[in-house]
């Protein structure tokens, strides 16, 4: 049961160009948010469906896979960890980030939004 602990796995379309960075070290970051959707009725009856935004972090060679192969609209599958971190902003108030740190991504279907 350890493999359970902070474990997440999800499976959602990419929402923009994967952000990508090479740090000085020589290391390769990708940022990027994926959209996941959660479909019920409600009590009259109708279809709801409610979108939930993920933020994504990737280093070394998952993040030059999704360099390389993941775009804006592609469906993917994928295993991380979830973290929270802090910083300062520019106006002094301290903000608070949740994000899934990827170990594990995978290509699903087609990245036509309409496939």
């Amino acid at each position: 049961m350890t493999t359970l602990r902070n474990s997440v796995r999800l499976i959602g379309r990419v929402g923009q160009v994967p952000e990508i960075k090479n740090l000085e070290n020589g290391q390769k970051l990708a940022k990027l948010s994926i959209a996941t959707n959660d479909v019920y009725f409600n009590k009259q009856g109708e279809k709801v469906t409610q979108t939930y935004w993920h933020n994504l972090v990737a280093w070394g060679k998952t993040a030059e896979i999704i360099e390389n192969y993941i775009d804006k609209g592609r469906e993917i599958a994928i295993e991380g960890k979830l973290v929270n971190r802090t910083y300062d902003a520019q106006d002094g108030t301290k903000r608070y980030i949740t994000e899934v740190v990827v170990n594990e991504v995978l290509m699903l279907g087609s990245k036509n939004l309409n496939a």
